[in-house]
């Protein structure tokens, strides 16, 4: 394999924002940029100096120097992208909402095994600071046994102009928040506690009227609200409260309860984003009060003022790459993006029929 990695990127929104800083910063060399419309693409590869342009990804996957495709396109077309990609013996990195429904995340995850190349979901902030010190201290037994974790992500608009509609909202309850933020909040809970079995739902677009480009306003179905009631195997219970239909809400935080303490992390005042320089409070049983746990320096072995997106996508960038040069695919990996998928779809259909759905394991 060649000394450094070569890349296409498919999608310049958080494309240019985060996947392209981050693969440049880590040595990794981005040789084709590929959006529909043709003045965005230009527009990228003239930033950060990208030799080649394409309006079509299946001309750009027939460029024969592209090692590794970064998929940051809308999530209706995640399954499309990324197994044209493996198709093409490229490694995949995809971004979250995994896939529509379990159906395509079950095709993409075989795709992958089948491929025999990396492919991981940029499920990121499994390495922003405070969720891999939480990580640890779990590990470590400083809760105990899991009884309760809750994270509420509460915002809301604050000035009279509605929030503009993303292509999404056109998706109903396949394109709301719980997939665009929600995902990444059930993967970090899987990640710290393993596998939800069972999830009660209730999902509502509380506030539909969204502004258009062309400046008015059309009403989306999507949801903006949604409260999930989670079941682990380990037997612990989760809570998940969001809502973008929250004027002055707090921003996000989540709290861990066990048999022998508790660990609190806020995410984001007022958005909904892990900070690179995020805290950890903690108490265990016989301690007064919380207090603020010191953050170890291996979680934040560098800073980037960009975006605080931005440290935790090159820590999972410099896994990938591990996993490139081993033959492997890191976590989280397609089959963890379809364990996710396998939660949004039982929320849907719980919170469509009224009813706990349970969750097999394939």
């Amino acid at each position: 394999m060649p000394d450094k990695l070569r890349v296409g990127v498919i999608g310049v929104g958080f494309g240019a924002t985060v996947h392209i800083p981050a693969f440049q910063s880590e040595g990794l060399e981005v040789v084709a940029v590929c959006t529909r419309r043709e003045e965005r693409a230009k527009e990228a590869a003239a930033k950060f100096k990208i030799p080649h342009v394409y309006t079509d990804y299946r001309k750009m996957l027939e460029q024969k120097d592209i090692d590794v495709v970064s998929v940051v396109t809308p999530h209706a077309l995640h399954r499309e992208h990324a197994e044209a990609t493996l198709a093409a013996g490229k490694h995949v990195i995809c971004e979250k909402a995994f896939a529509l429904n379990v159906d395509e995340a079950r095709s993409m995850w075989h795709t992958a095994q089948k491929s025999k190349k990396t492919a991981m979901i940029a499920h990121e902030f499994r390495w922003s600071p405070q969720r891999q010190f939480v990580k640890e201290l779990l590990g470590q037994g400083y809760i105990g046994k899991l009884r309760l974790v809750q994270a509420n992500l509460l915002n809301g608009q604050r000035r009279a102009t509605p929030p503009r509609a993303m292509p999404e909202t056109d998706l109903g309850l396949r394109g709301g928040m719980l997939w665009g933020l929600g995902s990444h909040y059930i993967d970090g809970m899987r990640h710290w506690f393993g596998d939800i079995t069972r999830v009660q739902a209730t999902m509502r677009a509380m506030a539909p009227d969204r502004a258009s480009p062309d400046g008015s306003t059309k009403q989306v179905k999507a949801d903006d609200t949604f409260l999930l009631v989670l079941e682990f195997a380990n037997g612990g219970i989760g809570v998940l409260t969001a809502s973008q239909a929250a004027p002055f809400g707090p921003g996000a935080s989540i709290e861990v309860f066990g048999d022998q303490g508790s660990l609190y992390t806020p995410q984001g005042v007022p958005g909904m984003n892990p900070p690179s320089n995020g805290k950890v409070f903690g108490a265990r049983i016989g301690d007064a009060e919380r207090r603020e746990l010191p953050m170890p320096q291996k979680f934040v072995p560098f800073e980037d003022p960009r975006d605080d997106r931005l440290l935790p996508f090159r820590l999972q960038v410099r896994e990938f790459v591990k996993g490139v040069r081993e033959g492997t695919s890191p976590a989280p990996n397609f089959e963890d993006g379809y364990r996710c998928q396998q939660v949004l779809d039982a929320a849907v259909k719980s919170a469509t029929t009224g009813h706990a759905v349970s969750i097999g394991r394939e």
